[in-house]
């Protein structure tokens, strides 16, 4: 496990959501304060906000490849489509050791937004939700293909 996954879990540990414990390990790094790099996620959390869309952590690495590798002008065709393949690289990864980047789907909850009421992080929770691996997961994606 490199530096930044395991801030990534301690992250997680400490009781911030997938997103904020992927986004915050590599604030530094995007050059943002933690503040600010933890609002900027707070709402990617479980799934965008308990909806169970897309995983948190699964967000926060394409906002960090945004910051670390994206483009910036509207008219750059050829940066988008660069960047675009970066992302579908991403989500390639993360789906080679895991089923989806749904949220519903990797902690196989049914269809449709959950209560917006966060779950208390107990033991319990973290011995039966597979999260933590997620975060540390999509840490390592990002310290392979986006750290120079």
């Amino acid at each position: 496990m490199g530096i930044y996954s395991e801030k990534a879990v301690n992250n997680f540990k400490t009781g911030y959501s997938c997103a904020q414990s992927v986004f915050l390990a590599f604030a530094e790094k995007c050059g943002l304060d933690d503040d600010t790099a933890l609002k900027l996620s707070s709402s990617f959390g479980g799934g965008m906000g308990r909806l169970r869309e897309v995983c948190g952590a699964v967000t926060s690495m394409f906002a960090i490849a945004g910051l670390l590798k994206g483009y910036a002008s509207p008219d750059d065709d050829i940066a988008k489509t660069k960047h675009y393949e970066l992302i579908q690289k991403l989500a390639e990864k993360f789906k080679q050791k895991y089923p989806s980047i749904i949220c519903r789907e990797l902690l196989e909850l049914p269809e449709g937004a959950d209560s917006p009421v966060p779950s208390k992080r107990t033991e319990e929770y973290y011995q039966t939700r597979p999260c933590e691996a997620f975060v540390r997961y999509a840490a390592e994606i990002i310290e392979q293909e986006l750290l120079d």
